[in-house]
């Protein structure tokens, strides 16, 4: 289907379940590693994509081409329902701190790959909120500086300042897997 996203929503709006099913194919896989790589929870990633595609089927006949990018409002979209589940999170109190998983390196060599994929979400979790946003929009969801800058409302120059302290936070917290 090669409508854009603006016919989709059109579409959308008068309820083609066809144009749903396209909309669905074409953002779901970009929305679930948005929200999984800013929250490290598939299940949780998954509540946002869903939330977000109600959004868009609620919102579709409200939509008027040319005022925004439609993929700038649903990367803001995403990004402000994963910040309200991550505010929820240190919003809870716990009587007893979580279990911690083991940091060291896995015991068979062959989960090697698993073990690098971890600690790389690991860190990109430590790091402070804007800057894995930062990261996760221009190196994961692939998006330009401008478009991302445009994603996080901050100027291009605020946004290269978050992707050069995030990279140096990432570079500290992984030092020990050069080699």
């Amino acid at each position: 289907m090669g409508d854009s996203d603006d016919q989709l929503l059109a579409r959308v709006a008068v309820d083609d379940p066809a144009a749903t099913r396209a909309m669905v194919a074409r953002k779901l896989p970009r929305l679930l590693s948005l929200a999984g790589r800013m929250l490290g929870d598939a299940v949780e990633a998954e509540d946002v994509a869903q939330e977000v595609f109600l959004r868009i089927w609620k919102q579709a006949s409200r939509w008027r081409p040319g005022e925004a990018r439609f993929d700038t409002w649903l990367h803001r979209v995403a990004l402000n329902l994963c910040y309200d589940r991550l505010r929820r999170r240190r919003e809870l109190a716990f009587a007893d701190p979580p279990d911690r998983a083991d940091d060291g390196p896995g015991p068979d060599r062959g989960l090697q790959a698993a073990d690098t994929g971890r600690r790389v979400g690991a860190a990109l979790q430590s790091l402070p909120d804007r800057q894995r946003e930062a990261i996760v929009l221009c190196h994961y969801q692939e998006l330009g500086n401008i478009e991302a800058a445009a994603v996080m409302g901050v100027s291009v120059e605020a946004l290269e300042s978050l992707l050069g302290r995030g990279r140096r936070a990432l570079r500290v917290a992984l030092a020990d897997m050069k080699g």
